[in-house]
């Protein structure tokens, strides 16, 4: 019977309405990446958070009844354990691959609502709820905003010279959209280069990542031979294989 003691301990009632207040405010987070079908969705950012706030519970009042004149407790030991597991949890869902880095988003999300639970398990609502509102306008009012910001790749297109006949396009074209960008083609020549037959296709790449992230990327596609960044005036800074 004294395991069960503390069932219904005078900070129970506290305990339960900060696990409430954590699972609704990290659902409202974990949705948006549900929505947008993130690596860490909705369970994910709901377990994480919880977590974070049963941590926190337990370290302010797990263990009150050891309390005596020659034994002092740290309650912010587990809160930095917990804030270091989390980094370890976040860099899980964050990828790299063809020079393109991903889910740093998701993973700043996941470190947000271990925040949210912690802050939720030490009393403070008002944080809880105010971190909670400030992350989703940073997601779904700033953002976009951010996006709207005049972007000079847009003035900006990519001269790409490859061998004809290869299937070098489809695979330039595929790379850019598995990089986030939308092309459009303005137009096509053939040139005659020792000996082979080059295809100089102009295009234009509109999307978030900075042009300077995809020539790397283009010049690694077997058949490519140059890769030129070019303005509206003709000014361009050319890469070679």
């Amino acid at each position: 019977m004294e395991l069960f003691q503390n069932f219904f301990s005078p900070t129970a009632p506290v305990e339960i309405v900060a696990l409430l207040a954590t699972l609704v405010l990290c659902s409202l987070i974990g949705l948006e990446r549900q929505v947008r079908q993130k690596a860490a969705g909705f369970r994910t950012n709901v377990l994480v958070g919880m977590g974070s706030c049963a941590f926190t519970l337990v370290s302010g009042f797990g263990f009150a009844t050891i309390l005596g004149t020659d034994v002092t407790l740290d309650p912010s030991r587990i809160a930095a354990q917990v804030v270091s597991g989390i980094g370890f949890l976040g860099a899980g869902v964050i990828f790299k691959g063809n020079d393109v880095i991903r889910g740093l988003t998701t993973a700043a999300t996941v470190w947000v609502s271990a925040a949210v639970g912690m802050a939720a398990g030490a009393g403070m609502l008002a944080l809880a709820v105010a971190l909670t509102a400030f992350h989703l306008i940073t997601l779904f009012v700033l953002a976009p905003l951010v996006r709207r910001i005049p972007n000079p790749d847009r003035y900006r297109f990519v001269e790409v010279a490859y061998v004809d006949g290869a299937g070098v396009l489809r695979d330039v074209l595929g790379a850019a959209t598995s990089m986030g960008f939308s092309s459009s083609i303005d137009r096509t020549r053939r040139v005659d280069e020792d000996g082979r037959t080059l295809v100089i296709v102009s295009t234009r790449f509109h999307g978030r990542p900075p042009l300077s992230e995809l020539v790397p990327r283009l010049m690694d596609i077997p058949g490519v031979r140059r890769v030129s960044v070019r303005s509206e005036d003709d000014s361009d800074e050319s890469h070679s294989a």
